[in-house]
């Protein structure tokens, strides 16, 4: 029989639970990265072109979850480890009520600019950075402040773009693609008027460009191309997921994807197609973390990886 002093052990039991747990998640998991390492084996890239690319993400800068010194440090970790190359895929803009103060574009973009590599810094939107910019909003079309920032720091920014590059005298593509949730278009008059999503991502302009047999390796902010990528693409990258921000045994409740936990995070590969989705750095809706640690992404190409 359930007594009254066991039934309240139970109710304390409980709540110190829920106060660990949200300690935890706002308190700790957010403001610690890690490291993750990916060496996979892709049916359309040689063996003899070896390749170290830093994934940076969802960095949603803001004060106080992402102020610049927290920005240094994710830099100089990057740095540290010595990639070829260093893509940088969306959302650097926050947007959620917690926000005490915005990090002026300036200064998360200028010190994004500190990111080193041979091959290069590459850049690419996400939603977020769309939503930010009210005039581009109202345009339809960019240039998006974000995008002018990041430029201005001597990185350049990919929509639906290809750029062809060597190293050790292979030859590679680099694509990006513009954002796939960029414009929220009002349609209709009250009591119907709502709001439609629209992307400026244009897959086959994009691919278009290739000139050649070489690899591909593409930037797309949100996962959800993947289905419509053409094995013709060694490998795709994408963020936007935070790895639900939330996950329990690997499962998250809720995920910004119409395909929920399927492009959830890691290394993904469906009918021989491989994509590689970060769980990013920052916090969206909410600045919690539980069980989908901040990460920076190693992915190392090349040299008989399995």
């Amino acid at each position: 029989m359930l007594t009254r002093r066991a039934l309240l052990k139970a109710f304390a039991g409980l709540g110190l639970t829920t106060f660990g747990f949200s300690g935890y998640a706002l308190g700790v998991e957010p403001w610690h990265h890690r490291i993750v390492r990916y060496r996979p084996r892709l049916p359309n890239w040689p063996d003899a072109l070896k390749l170290r690319i830093a994934l940076v993400t969802d960095i949603h800068a803001c004060e106080p979850w992402m102020d610049v010194e927290r920005i240094e440090e994710i830099v100089a970790d990057t740095n540290k480890l010595k990639p070829d190359l260093v893509l940088l895929l969306g959302d650097y803009m926050a947007h959620h009520r917690f926000v005490l103060r915005p990090v002026p574009l300036a200064e998360w973009a200028g010190v994004l600019g500190r990111l080193s590599a041979p091959l290069g810094v590459h850049a690419i939107l996400g939603n977020h950075d769309w939503w930010d910019d009210p005039d581009a909003m109202t345009r339809g079309r960019g240039p998006v402040r974000a995008g002018r920032a990041l430029e201005a720091a001597g990185i350049p920014v990919y929509e639906n773009d290809a750029k062809r590059l060597r190293k050790d005298g292979r030859s590679f593509w680099l694509a990006g693609l513009g954002d796939q949730l960029a414009l929220r278009v009002r349609e209709g008059n009250w009591p119907r008027r709502r709001t439609r999503i629209r992307g400026v991502d244009d897959l086959s302009g994009t691919m278009a460009q290739i000139s050649d047999d070489a690899p591909i390796l593409l930037m797309a902010h949100e996962p959800d191309i993947f289905p419509r990528i053409p094995k013709r693409v060694a490998l795709t990258f994408a963020g936007h997921t935070h790895g639900g921000q939330v996950a329990l045994a690997g499962f998250a409740p809720l995920v910004p994807s119409r395909y929920g936990n399927r492009f959830l995070r890691g290394h993904i590969v469906e009918e021989g197609c491989h994509m590689i989705v970060s769980a990013g750095l920052g916090c969206s809706g909410a600045p919690i973390r539980f069980g989908v640690p901040p990460e920076i992404v190693l992915v190392e190409l090349g040299g008989g990886h399995a």
